[in-house]
């Protein structure tokens, strides 16, 4: 069982949008940690399809009715993660990772963020082999051809992606 100071984790990101990976690390992680905040980047130097409050919303209805769902908070948050994690009293950062290319940028966001604020730890959680190879900027790419992205998002995301095509 998590120590106290570990109870409450932070899984960051552009969420833009969320995908079914993105879930399953949320998911999984409720099975490790008391409570996740899912902390949706507000300034975000990638070029994005919605706004963050349309990526807020989106993730509140992604994650909506899932097992642990009362233990979750959806926000954005700006500036320094590590400034948010300090802010919300955990010391947790929860990343998932998809495949080995992953794992350097991470590990160097991990070794910076350590070196921000030493009392914060990374956990990295291994994507679920059916959601390996989904990410956000190929499900944008597909849905902006029309292609069927359908088992690769939550039904609002396909729906908000479809209605931004239209």
């Amino acid at each position: 069982m998590p120590t106290s100071s570990a109870s409450i984790a932070v899984y960051a990101g552009t969420f833009d949008p969320i995908t079914n990976g993105h879930k399953d690390i949320v998911e999984r992680g409720l099975a490790v940690f008391d409570g996740i905040h899912v902390a949706v980047a507000d300034s975000t130097s990638k070029q994005v399809r919605f706004s963050t409050e349309e990526r807020v919303e989106l993730v509140r209805g992604a994650l909506r009715g899932i097992e642990g769902e009362e233990r979750l908070k959806v926000e954005s948050f700006t500036g320094l993660l590590v400034d948010y994690v300090a802010s919300i009293n955990a010391s947790v950062i929860v990343r998932g990772l998809r495949a080995v290319s992953d794992y350097e940028y991470e590990a160097q966001m991990a070794h910076i963020n350590r070196h921000l604020m030493g009392s914060i730890e990374t956990v990295f959680l291994v994507t679920s082999e059916e959601n390996s190879f989904i990410s956000s900027s190929i499900v944008k790419n597909i849905a902006s051809v029309g292609g069927d992205i359908s088992r690769l998002v939550p039904p609002n995301v396909a729906k908000a992606l479809s209605e931004k095509q239209a």
